[in-house]
């Protein structure tokens, strides 16, 4: 007779505990959080209503300097939503089991920064309900459906691998919390989908996990390849360069690596995880920028020396603009305290410790975000053909408020997603679906009663 097998892993009910303790638990601090995140989303709502309602004229967007600080949003958080594939599946794939308890922190992170660059996207498009004709009017040879297409594909693939790594703990949740709400817990209900940690379920999940692990790899090096490409088919200074696919590749594993440190230890401090996110999981991960940043430095000199060297016509005008002009102290700061600084600090193991390397990622996110901004704006304002006869206002960009306010709010949109997902999953995985000794033998029971 055939025995349904409905019992879950071992639970440890101290680990239990503290791991599921953020999600029984709302403390006034988090609603005052939510609360703040909600009130700078809500001035980013009417400045995006403003936008809608009298056009792009309101933004300091004009014909010459056509993207403006939405565009170097979007590159930067899809550069930040590789910091999935490079926790979830590189280091899984290679066998890095100290990275266990940052993987979820990771691809949580991974999927809200892509949803935020989708949105962010049409946030740039003048007339935002025209989208749609962007998939039904398709044009294979147009860059922009590479793009579609790529992060649609990726958001799909992180968003499976969010959901098959949290199901063991998500029924973990439906069984074990009682005092929680009533929708809680049908949602938990809704989304175990009867998993019991069965020998058949517990196998599928594994290959089905390493399959994703693997599928992944590719479209997330694909995808910030694609977004370089955006700019290196387009005719301008800085952009027609071969070298932008492994710049933004490297570019965007470093400020990813930043991201997830700077995360962990705000997770760290306000979920008191110290026991799970410990020193040598920043001793590691501080060692793993080093080396990320190591390579996008390689790729910044191949990027700056070929130009420099000749100063040939507006490329030349355009080194100058970055290197000694109005740009000149946001270029330096990015070049040497977001990028040299951090490696010759975090070459020394004290700096590696949580709270130095904290801010360390700090101002490499910071340099991250300054260098997508330098990446789009300069490179517009010097365009091959000269600019004549223009009104003042086509000559500089200096974003207006209301595009500073949908920037705010779309950092407001990614923190948010990110505090909701850890609000209502566990953070750290507590169980690991897997086959011991006596599942293996319950399935082949299995499948000999099968046969």
């Amino acid at each position: 007779m055939r025995k349904v097998i409905n019992k879950q892993q071992t639970y440890r009910t101290k680990r239990g505990k503290a791991l599921l303790g953020h999600i029984v638990n709302t403390s006034l601090k988090y609603k005052l959080w939510i609360a703040f995140l909600l009130l700078i989303i809500v001035i980013g709502g009417y400045a995006y209503y403003r936008q809608l309602k009298f056009g792009l004229i309101v933004t300091a967007m004009r014909d010459y300097t056509s993207w403006g600080i939405y565009i170097s949003n979007f590159v930067f958080f899809v550069a930040i939503s590789l910091v999935g594939s490079l926790i979830s599946s590189v280091l899984k794939l290679s066998k890095n089991e100290w990275s266990r308890p940052l993987t979820r922190i990771s691809e949580i992170i991974a999927i809200a920064a892509i949803i935020c660059a989708a949105v962010i996207i049409i946030v740039d498009m003048g007339r935002p309900d025209r989208f749609f004709y962007v998939i039904t009017h398709l044009r294979i040879q147009s860059p922009i459906i590479w793009d579609v297409i790529i992060i649609s594909t990726y958001l799909v693939i992180s968003l499976l691998l969010l959901y098959l790594s949290l199901l063991p703990d998500i029924a973990l949740c439906r069984d074990r919390l009682t005092a929680i709400p009533k929708w809680k817990k049908m949602l938990y209900r809704f989304m175990a989908i009867n998993w019991n940690n069965h020998p058949k379920q517990v196998v599928m999940l594994q290959k089905v996990s390493r399959i994703l692990a693997i599928t992944v790899l590719p479209v997330a090096f694909a995808i910030h390849t694609v977004t370089s490409w955006l700019f290196a088919t387009t005719w301008r200074p800085g952009w027609d360069s071969t070298n932008l696919g492994p710049y933004f590749v490297s570019g965007a594993f470093m400020a990813g690596a930043a991201v997830i440190i700077f995360t962990m230890y705000l997770i760290r401090i306000h979920l008191k995880l110290k026991k799970y996110i410990t020193e040598i999981h920043f001793e590691k991960m501080g060692k793993l920028l080093v080396l990320l940043s190591l390579i996008y430095l390689y790729f910044n000199i191949n990027e700056y020396l070929g130009p420099a060297f000749k100063m040939v016509g507006v490329e030349g005008e355009h080194i100058t603009e970055l290197f000694t002009g109005k740009y000149a102290p946001m270029y330096w700061f990015v070049q040497i305290g977001g990028l040299i600084l951090p490696i010759i600090l975090l070459i020394f193991r004290p700096f590696r410790k949580p709270l130095p390397i904290f801010i360390i990622s700090l101002f490499v996110i910071l340099g991250a975000w300054l260098k997508r901004f330098l990446i789009v704006i300069p490179s517009l304002q010097h365009p091959y053909l000269p600019i004549q006869g223009v009104d003042e206002s086509y000559l500089h960009y200096i974003p207006t408020w209301e595009e500073w306010a949908i920037t705010m709010s779309s950092f407001a949109w990614l923190l948010l997603i990110i505090t909701v997902l850890i609000k209502l999953f566990p953070v750290i995985p507590i169980l690991k679906a897997k086959l011991d000794s006596e599942t293996i033998v319950k399935l082949n029971i299995f499948k000999n009663e099968k046969s």
